[in-house]
């Protein structure tokens, strides 16, 4: 980098003038991708307004933040990634904010020590494809993204709407991208949830690709409509039914069970001992939803218990807080898990 470079990568940095404790000035260089910070009539700082209770008032291509030390300094901090998100191609939606805010407020709670400094930058995880690039939107996804990385099976376990399948077939793709595996093998158990298998028509795979949508969805939002397709002919990308894995071993291959709240305890038993060489395993599930019939144990639920303190493996719970649909599904969960938790309360009294 020449000097000229280092003055210019330099000056497109926002600046920071404090003006008091709680009230501070950023001025962003690019008017255009100022314009795209704030979003839209400035609704991206009136969600950062409402998410942190802080006053953040435009003008120009300098925005004033005032309000609590704590909520301003993560307001800087979402503003100053954001920023950085788009001087690098990116785009900003309202999801992203509320990605950076939830990151950045999780920056300053995990500092349980007065003498630690807080984070000056937010440092999120990303998944990368030709295609698209994800980053994470909540400190279990990012976890979660860090752990697919590390570990060769890895449990992504939670209710619906935290990402976990999502990022599983993301990560995937992008392994198959960098040559990391030759294979891709999505899965899951064909349980009816309330619907009648038998009753749909063509063969047992036209009868499961339904139930299936979401793993397709998120590999063509990772790779071109048209290399998904034809990986699928070529059997570089696979999906089928769980009972398909019985006598296989799966080498050089990502492979991916979702739903697996749905699986009895041999089949959890048979799918995990498939793994073969240079093998990477991806188990989702949500085992508050299990479809199986009653009196049947999830086969999750089972190997999340057995499995406990397996070296080699790792287990990324999400919460309701971890949804990053609309806030609304976030707050359904929360509501259903607090019922939950009252009817297994009674029906352990009962049992006394």
């Amino acid at each position: 980098m020449n000097a000229s470079e280092l003055v210019s990568s330099t000056a497109r940095q926002p600046r920071s003038a404090a003006t008091d404790a709680n009230h501070f000035v950023l001025t962003f260089e690019n008017n255009r991708l100022a314009s795209e910070l704030f979003g839209q009539f400035d609704q991206n700082l009136k969600l950062l307004e409402q998410r942190l209770n802080v006053d953040a008032l435009p003008r120009g291509n300098s925005v004033s933040i005032s309000g609590d030390v704590v909520a301003t300094n993560q307001a800087r901090r979402a503003l100053d990634f954001l920023y950085e998100r788009l001087q690098k191609g990116g785009s900003v939606e309202a999801s992203d904010v509320e990605g950076a805010i939830r990151m950045a407020q999780a920056a300053d709670d995990q500092l349980t020590l007065p003498t630690l400094e807080r984070k000056a930058k937010l440092s999120m995880a990303q998944i990368s494809t030709r295609k698209k690039t994800i980053q994470a939107r909540t400190p279990t996804q990012d976890a979660y993204m860090r752990a697919l990385e590390r570990a060769e099976l890895v449990f992504g376990v939670g209710p619906a709407g935290t990402g976990k399948t999502y990022l599983a077939c993301a990560h995937a793709a992008q392994l198959l991208e960098r040559g990391a595996v030759d294979k891709i093998i999505l899965t899951r158990p064909a349980v009816e949830a309330g619907e009648r298998l038998g009753f749909l028509p063509g063969d047992m795979k036209e009868k499961v690709d339904p139930y299936l949508r979401p793993l397709y969805d998120a590999l063509y939002d990772m790779i071109p409509a048209d290399k998904v397709d034809r990986a699928i002919t070529a059997g570089v990308i696979e999906i089928a039914p769980l009972a398909f894995m019985r006598g296989r071993t799966l080498s050089n291959a990502a492979i991916i069970l979702d739903e697996a709240q749905n699986t009895t305890s041999m089949q959890m038993k048979m799918f995990l001992t498939r793994l073969g060489e240079n093998g990477r395993m991806i188990i989702t599930g949500d085992p508050s939803q299990v479809d199986l019939p009653r009196g049947v144990k999830s086969g999750l639920v089972e190997a999340l218990q057995i499995l406990k303190g397996v070296e080699g493996l790792s287990v990324v719970r999400f919460k309701d807080t971890d949804v990053v649909r609309h806030p609304l599904v976030g707050r359904i969960v929360k509501a259903y898990d607090a019922q939950y938790a009252v009817h297994e309360e009674s029906e352990e009294a009962l049992d006394r």
